[in-house]
This record gives structure tokens, C-alpha cells and sequence, in this order.
């Protein structure tokens, strides 16, 4: 099996978990890092034991033997790195959002295709095995029609005032903060296990620490760090700590999701529940092991994760027996598979993974959801 050699950019918090997967797959090495100064890059790269670290993503794009690269950076530095790495004739994987506009985002979609590279944006939490048993049982007709889908994505990492991170500055993060950030997720889970559509969207956020305190010295994303008054500074926030959509579908039905930052004790909680005309499903990030069935005239199920009892598709997204849990750091390990299956194979895959027309797709969901939030009307996509 040939090695295929991984250069990562951005080593916060979500960067070492993508490194932490990329190992866990035999042929796949990572072999340099880069982040925003040269000690930052070393200091990290050695903690993690890798051998090279750059200061700059350009540096790293001029690495020996790169074949793919992963951008873990934050969103407003995706579009040039994915741009620049496609250009220099790499592979891509790329935290979402894709881009910060969807002009950007189309541009890197149609360069990947000319490109002929493989590209995938890090929506891993299709990848737990029961996220795909549900997808399965939709498209195998034992839900039937969908009536209707309720989700929420619910945080408290943001819940005081003190707490802070670049994703609170628009400059950085885009318009939106929620919605973009956790709610991507969510609305592409919806699509992806139920196979329709949203047409149509209706927002209302609410940004419940109108003003919060950013830190004066650099503070690590989930450190739980608190702060003395003398090392911040009061900033205003424009983007949303709360919000809460409903949705049409092109079956002519409808849902709802609610997205929240600032839900004490729900440290992050995704709950879906999918109501078919046969039966429904629930399903619950906090047990993901675990699927709840519902039915009208006889008992309700619980299936729990085993690849002896699952549709082929989800087994394929399994590691170990029955009763052997697997979770979050795992779906990274079993969406990676999958993308660098296509990239030894030399062949993107549309629908193995998440692609940049799924990142694409997502953008133009969460525009529509701004500007339905600020016309305070239904918006059409």
C-alpha cells in the first residue's frame, strides 16, 4: 500500500484531532504543519511529533512530497489556502465553512473539477455508523414519507460573557456565527440522512451577550479559562448566540431546528428526530450508540451500533464488535478512509464523503437563513 503524505494548516483545536484520525489509517502520514508563527508552528508540531513546521501555508504547500492538505485554520483563511493548494496540484480536505461567500465557494468547486483533485469539506458527522443506518432505513423505505424533521445543536462554550474566540468576529467567522458554525452541521445531516431538499427557510436569532469580554493574551478554544478584569476589553457582538429555523422541504413538508451556544450543561448536543409516515427515528450525539425507533401499533426499538445488525452502508462506517463504542474521534478516522480511498484511486467521489459542492450547498443554506433573519420573512433558495 503507498504512503500518501499529509501536510495540516491550523493547529487549534480541531487540527490535532484531524492529525489524531489521519494516524489511525496505515498508509496515511502526516509529515509537516504550519500555523501562524514559526515558534507557534514548532512548538505544536513537536508536541505532536512531527518533524517539520512552517510559520506560513506557503511554505508548507512547498514541502517535498505533499499530496494532500488539510486546512483547519479559521474560516476566513479557507478560501485562499484550499485555492492556493489546489492550484499547486494537491488533494484537499477543508474544515467548513468552505469559504466566507458562496462566489468563493463556487470558484473552488469549479477549480477542484478542472483540477481533477479530490476535495472534501470535514462534515464527519455523517460518518457515525448510526447517522448512515438512518440514512439506510430512509432510502430502504422503512420510514416512508417524511412528515416531518425536528433538530437541535445545543453548546455552552460561549454561555458567559467572558468566554471568547475568533468565531465571535465576523471578520474571521462571516456573518454568522451559529448557524455557520454548528448549525452547518446540522442542516447537512438533515439533507444527507433524509435525501430531500430545503427550499425554504425562516430565522429569528437572538444574540443573548450583546457585548462580551475578548482577552487581552491568547486563550485556547474549550481551555475553560476564566479571566481577571485586567485582561480584557469589552467588545460589541453582532452575530448570534441563539437561533431557531423552520424549513420546507420539497415533499411539501416542513421542520424545524434550533441552534444555541449558550445552552448550560449541553456540551455538544445533537438531537434528530425524523418522522416518517411508517415509523420514526431518533437519534442523539450524546449516545451515539444508540437509536431510537418509534412505532404507532406495537412496541417501540432500540438499536444499538453492531455491524451484525446494521444495513451494509453503516457497517462499512464500523470499526469494532457490538457493545465496543466508538464516537467522535471516529468519524473523522471513517470519513478519511473514504477520501484517501479516492485519493489513492485517483478519482473523486461525489457521494462517498462530503465534497466542496456540499460546502457550497451549506453556504447558500445559511445565506438564505441571514437574510431570512434580518427581513424577518421566509427566503427562497
Amino acid at each position: 500500500m503507498q504512503k500518501i503524505n499529509i501536510g495540516v494548516a491550523g493547529l487549534g483545536f480541531i487540527g490535532p484531532a484531524h492529525i489524531e484520525a489521519l494516524r489511525r489509517i496505515p498508509n496515511l502520514e502526516v509529515v509537516a504543519v504550519s500555523d501562524f508563527t514559526d515558534e507557534i508552528a514548532q512548538s505544536k508540531a513537536t508536541a505532536l511529533g512531527i518533524d517539520h513546521a512552517y510559520g506560513n501555508f506557503d511554505a508548507l504547500l512547498k514541502h517535498e512530497g505533499i499530496q494532500c492538505i488539510h486546512i483547519c485554520t479559521p474560516n476566513h483563511l479557507h478560501y485562499d489556502m484550499a485555492k492556493k493548494a489546489l492550484e499547486a496540484g494537491k488533494h484537499v480536505v477543508c474544515e467548513k465553512p468552505l469559504a466566507t461567500t458562496v462566489a468563493q465557494a463556487e470558484e473552488l468547486v469549479e477549480l477542484a473539477k478542472k483540477k481533477g483533485l479530490v476535495n472534501a469539506v470535514h462534515f464527519n458527522l455523517r460518518f457515525y455508523p448510526l447517522v448512515k443506518q438512518m440514512r439506510a432505513m430512509r432510502e430502504s423505505g422503512e420510514l416512508g414519507e417524511i412528515f416531518s424533521v425536528i433538530g437541535t445543536y445545543l453548546q455552552d462554550w460561549l454561555y458567559y460573557a467572558t468566554d471568547y474566540n475568533w468565531r465571535l468576529e465576523p471578520e474571521m467567522s462571516g456573518d454568522s456565527r451559529a448557524i455557520a458554525d454548528i448549525g452547518s452541521h446540522l442542516l447537512d445531516l438533515i439533507e444527507y440522512i433524509s435525501g430531500l431538499e430545503i427550499t425554504e427557510v425562516m430565522a429569528d436569532f437572538s444574540t443573548v451577550h450583546k457585548t462580551r469580554k475578548k482577552p487581552l493574551k491568547p486563550v485556547e478554544t474549550y481551555s475553560g479559562k476564566m479571566l481577571k478584569p485586567e485582561d480584557y476589553q469589552d467588545v460589541p457582538i453582532n452575530t448570534e448566540d441563539y437561533a431557531t429555523v423552520l424549513l420546507r422541504f420539497n415533499n411539501g413538508n416542513k421542520g424545524v431546528v434550533t441552534v444555541s451556544q449558550v445552552a448550560a450543561g449541553r456540551k455538544n448536543r445533537i438531537n434528530l428526530e425524523f418522522s416518517g409516515s411508517e415509523q420514526a427515528m431518533q437519534w442523539c450525539s450524546e449516545s451515539p450508540n444508540e437509536l431510537w425507533i418509534g412505532k404507532r401499533d406495537t412496541a417501540n426499538q432500540s438499536l444499538l451500533r453492531d455491524p451484525a445488525l446494521v444495513h451494509p452502508s453503516a457497517a462499512q462506517a464500523i470499526s469494532f464488535p457490538g457493545g465496543h463504542n466508538e464516537g467522535f474521534p471516529d468519524t473523522s478516522k471513517q470519513m478519511f478512509k473514504e477520501v484517501y480511498a479516492a485519493v489513492s484511486a485517483g478519482k473523486h467521489e461525489e457521494d462517498k464523503y462530503a465534497t466542496f459542492a456540499h460546502g457550497l450547498r451549506e453556504l447558500r443554506l445559511c445565506d438564505a437563513i441571514v437574510a431570512s433573519d434580518k427581513k424577518q420573512a421566509w427566503v427562497k433558495l
